[in-house]
């Protein structure tokens, strides 16, 4: 059946109990007006309209698969007990038409009242079995208690008021009515206290409480007809109350059938006041004997619930009280928890910046000493880059346990941020560059399960009269960033003065970004020569700046502030597309053998970012210099920064990119490097050329002063590397190494970098040597 059906059928069968329960009323009237028909058709209105709602209630269920198979459990219950209750009744109404005469007396028979009660069972057990919300522990043991209070308050009351009243009544009813009357009250009672415990599932609490009604009302109706007209009574139930039930019932077909096509109420959530309206209700018979009601054996019953009540009510408070008690400890560690987190750092658990700055204010508020240890890891970022970052964060922790060792009660540790510590010294007594130098020794040997050595730098300030947070910061930082100039793993005191040249190599920065934005630098080019002839054989690119008021600054002041700002990235992408559009023109202009290569220097910065290999293949596509004719200058500490730098340099050697190992001998692993590095050219430093022309008549110095750069041109030779020889600066030089083996050499001696310009005019000069040669 549709669910359209369903709703139009559910319509019809309340519009024909209602129909029943009508006519019922309108034959009573009749009845005690003109006295219509015998008393026995009282007798029927109640089956007629039991079939109704059983039909009803069986017509939901026929939905089959289309049920939830709660839902459908439910129903069916509810379907079985209205259909044995309305057979009892028929049964009842058969009886009441074969003894017409004794209507009024007549007992309904045994076996009529029996169907009746396994109905009236199989409703109270298909309520039961309506799951509840889900709960355990004490909360399952309160809700326990609320039912239990809430149905013994109910049923205290409805004893009051409706049983005993029956059973006290001049012309009591027969024990078969008063007890389906009980039964009535307690499906009204179980299914009031059920309803306000449903977790909104598939069984409807509207129609639940429909179902409720269609017990209660009747039920609670009935009784008070019996006390108040007694036998005569019956024929009201009969023919006004009762067939009230199944409209209520067909009325919660209608509503289960509305909450199935998703118009289901929002629940209103009456739980928590059942219990202490209950608790109200059990007081009313005994407000009543304080008003002077006479103490009967109803109202001595009466009196076991109500104090069962009370003492369920204590227990439960006592279990609401250990809740709140136990919810406001984990309020108070929750909010410790949150405390925690808010200031301190999660990785280390040292405090974070904010508690760091909050304890240093507090301090200097009071005017006590105070002193701060600004303290940097010296090139951790390497460490990250060639282990990873968890080993990075492992030795992050074991650093900030080493902080702790050493501050131990004079101070506050704390991790400022990234790889920078802090610590806030308050003790009375405590010398900062004391613990400066026992941090730095205990820095001094390997830390971490990893086995790690790492240094630091430390700048120490102390907070002086009057002085603030934010000075006192900035000082620290100052001499820390002093510190790493002075070469790192030390510690600097903070002087006034010393922050002047430290704002200056800052405000470099932001200089840098102008310069780019008003294309203030300017690229020359050094020659590298054949030293045997003097000729031009490639070129090594050099920046320049041409500062507006400074004039020409040396790349030896703002090539650093260019790695530390980033700027170097687009800084060398700038030389980089000038280098090869000037040599792609050199080309053009000279022809392919004027000039074999032009190569510039490639920082680690510049290798690190993601775009590199795709900047330089754009710059070769748009000038178009052919592959194989740019060379890249790396350094040794470059190349070994991590696998990033590592892929860049493999894509560019597939690439046909020249690569060129740059102030070779200078590192620490300069042999396995020309194994593991795919090198074409190495680089001999200047610091090897200097000095290596010196005859000071002592042959073993002079071989001593030649070793390295005869080491390195016989391991050119064995590898099939190019060489090339820098900072030459005189004849003498040119002819020691010229006897070592060297070709190719560069420096002032052989020619001063200069613009592209004095390139072009030497180019010309060789092109015309060669044709007169020619």
């Amino acid at each position: 059946m549709t669910v359209e059906a369903l709703q139009s059928t559910a319509r019809r069968y309340v519009q024909a109990s209602a129909a029943v329960a009508a006519a019922g009323a309108i034959w009573c009237v009749a009845y005690l007006q003109a006295g219509l028909g015998p008393e026995a058709v009282a007798y029927l209105f109640v089956p007629v309209g039991g079939a109704l709602a059983t039909a009803a209630v069986f017509t939901l269920t026929r939905r089959g698969r289309d049920l939830d198979p709660v839902e459908a459990r439910f129903w069916r219950g509810v379907m079985w007990a209205i259909g044995l209750i309305t057979v009892g009744y028929a049964w009842l109404a058969v009886d009441m038409f074969a003894h017409a005469d004794e209507v009024r007396t007549r007992s309904m028979p045994l076996p009529a009242a029996a169907l009746a009660v396994i109905g009236f069972l199989i409703a109270i057990w298909s309520l039961a079995r309506v799951p509840v919300v889900s709960a355990g522990g004490t909360e399952q043991w309160r809700m326990i208690l609320d039912r239990l209070i809430a149905f013994l308050g109910c049923a205290a009351v409805l004893w009051y008021l409706g049983l005993a009243p029956m059973l006290s009544a001049r012309e009591p009813w027969s024990r078969q009515a008063m007890v389906l009357v009980g039964l009535g009250l307690l499906v009204a009672v179980g299914a009031a206290t059920k309803v306000s415990y449903i977790a909104g599932g598939p069984v409807d609490r509207v129609a639940i409480r429909f179902i409720a009604a269609s017990g209660g009302v009747p039920g609670a109706a009935v009784a008070v007809l019996a006390v108040q007209y007694g036998y005569l009574g019956s024929v009201y139930a009969q023919a006004v109350v009762m067939p009230l039930a199944p409209v209520l019932i067909a009325l919660g077909v209608a509503a289960q059938d509305r909450a199935d096509r998703g118009l289901r109420r929002e629940p209103v959530r009456v739980g928590m006041v059942l219990p202490y309206l209950a608790m109200v209700l059990a007081d009313v018979p005994l407000i009543a004997l304080a008003f002077g009601a006479p103490l009967r054996w109803p109202v001595r019953v009466v009196l076991i619930p109500a104090v069962v009540v009370t003492g369920l009510a204590i227990v439960r408070q006592y279990l609401a009280y250990r809740e709140n008690a136990r919810l406001l400890r984990t309020s108070r560690i929750q909010e410790e928890r949150l405390q925690h987190e808010v200031s301190h750092d999660g990785l280390t658990g040292l405090a974070n910046r904010a508690l760091f700055r909050q304890r240093l204010t507090a301090v200097l508020a009071t005017g006590a000493p105070a002193s701060v240890l600004l303290i940097d890891l010296d090139d951790f970022k390497a460490v990250n880059d060639l282990l990873g970052h968890e080993v990075g964060d492992r030795l992050l922790v074991s650093v900030a346990g080493l902080l702790r060792a050493e501050v131990g009660a004079q101070g506050l540790p704390v991790r400022v941020g990234g790889d920078e510590f802090a610590v806030l010294l308050t003790g009375p007594g405590a010398d900062p560059e004391v613990l400066a130098e026992r941090i730095l020794a205990s820095l001094s040997h390997p830390i971490s399960e990893h086995r790690l050595l790492i240094q630091a730098s430390i700048g120490i300030a102390t907070a002086g009269p009057g002085t603030g947070v934010n000075a006192v910061l900035r000082n620290a930082d100052v001499a820390m960033y002093t510190a790493k100039q002075q070469g790192k793993a030390g510690f600097v005191r903070y002087a006034e003065g010393m922050g002047e040249p430290v704002l200056a190599h800052m405000q470099l920065g932001s200089e840098l970004r102008r310069a780019l934005d008003n294309n203030e630098f300017r690229v020359v080019y050094q020659p590298i020569v054949r030293l045997g002839t003097g000729r031009l054989i490639g070129v090594e690119a050099l920046v320049r700046w041409h500062h507006p008021a400074r004039g020409v600054v040396s790349p030896a002041e703002f090539i650093p502030a260019a790695e530390r700002t980033g700027l170097i990235v687009p800084l060398g992408r700038l030389v980089l597309r000038e280098t090869c559009r000037q040599a792609a023109m050199w080309l053009a202009d000279f022809g392919p053998d004027a000039l074999r290569e032009a190569g510039l220097n490639v920082s680690a910065r510049q290798l690190h970012d993601p775009d590199f290999v795709a900047d330089v293949a754009d710059a070769l596509a748009e000038s178009g210099l052919p592959n194989e004719r740019l060379v890249l200058e790396v350094t040794e500490s470059a190349v070994l920064r991590g696998q990033q730098i590592s892929r860049a340099l493999f894509e560019l050697d597939r690439m046909g990119i020249r690569l060129a190992l740059d102030d070779f001998g200078t590192g620490e692993s300069s042999l396995s490097l020309l194994r593991a590095f795919p090198a074409a050219i190495v680089k001999l430093d200047k610091s090897f050329v200097d000095g290596i022309e010196i005859d000071d008549g002592n042959p073993a110095a002079a071989d001593a002063r030649q070793a390295v750069a005869r080491a390195v041109i016989q391991l050119a030779r064995a590898l099939s590397l190019d060489t090339v020889a820098e900072g030459i600066e005189s004849p003498e030089q040119v002819a020691v190494l010229r006897e070592l083996g060297y070709a190719l050499g560069q420096g002032y001696h052989l020619a001063e970098p200069m613009s592209a310009d004095g390139i072009s005019r030497l180019l010309a000069r060789q092109a015309i040597t060669v044709r007169s040669v020619i």
